[in-house]
């Protein structure tokens, strides 16, 4: 009897921990699964995102290639008017030199004759600066000397 009863007591531990066992599995599984779903809805948001980064990319590149393109052809269809203003400039240039020349040819005997009149002006106004500024020179120089021997003193 004993015995019936330690084996009736086994097979019940057995029923409750095979149906546990069934009901931590089930458990497992509704983990996994949220698990699993959770995983392959992550990798489905990077790969999008980084899709999405490719495409941006791959539009700017475009467009930077777009922008070259149309800057190599500007440069193309302007470089013939840059060297044809560039030509008609030398010719102009040349054309002005004698005018240039004769306006300096001009211009300098009435600069000379200035310089010649303004010298003897500039000479005399430094001739009576210099004794003025000689006795400004002592002036300060004799204040910083008393100002020094003031210092001294005290």
């Amino acid at each position: 009897m004993k015995f019936s009863l330690v084996a009736a007591l086994l097979v019940a531990l057995a029923v409750a921990h095979g149906s546990e066992a069934v009901s931590l599995a089930k458990r497992d599984v509704q983990s996994e699964l949220n698990r699993i779903t959770k995983f392959i809805t992550d990798m489905s948001d990077t790969i999008t995102n980084s899709t999405l980064d490719v495409v941006e990319r791959m539009q700017a590149l475009e467009m930077t290639n777009t922008t070259r393109t149309y800057i190599k052809n500007s440069k193309a269809k302007i470089q013939p008017l840059v060297d044809k203003v560039q030509s008609e400039a030398a010719k102009l240039q040349e054309q002005v030199k004698p005018f240039i020349a004769n306006i300096n040819d001009k211009i300098k005997p009435l600069t000379d004759n200035f310089n010649a009149q303004v010298r003897p002006l500039t000479d005399d106004f430094h001739a009576q600066v210099k004794p003025l500024a000689d006795v400004m020179v002592n002036f300060f120089q004799q204040v910083m000397d008393q100002t020094k021997a003031l210092v001294i003193l005290q």
